[in-house]
């Protein structure tokens, strides 16, 4: 019990010094690690909504396609001629290239 007692006591002389050590730290973390995750979700956010019909993706699993019909949740993406799949609209992870019409065909090309 007298341990705790001694724990619990104040440091004389520590004042001012005690709290500027805690608030620098935290002032530190915001700077250069909350600040910058919030900046880069909000980015990632306005990128999502901003998808159109007609543009190339790619999505976080690496597939390229095209944009043929943008819904409030979900995307459909042409991958090759007539084959559709469905993906959540945060699984778009970029934009491939230019935007075409959705009546193009999706031509697979390698490089």
């Amino acid at each position: 019990m007298a341990f705790l007692t001694l724990l619990l006591q104040a440091a004389p002389g520590g004042g001012i010094m005690q709290l500027v050590f805690p608030v620098a730290i935290g002032l530190v973390l915001y700077f250069f690690m909350i600040r910058p995750q919030q900046r880069k979700t909000s980015e990632a956010k306005a990128f999502r909504e901003s998808l159109v019909k007609g543009t190339r993706v790619v999505t976080i699993g690496g597939l390229h396609g095209l944009l043929v019909e943008v819904g409030p949740e979900t995307v459909l993406l042409e991958v090759e001629r007539g084959q559709r799949l469905r993906f959540d609209r945060t699984a778009i992870a970029r934009v491939a290239g230019a935007t075409t019409t959705a009546n193009d065909n999706v031509v697979a090309t390698t490089a």
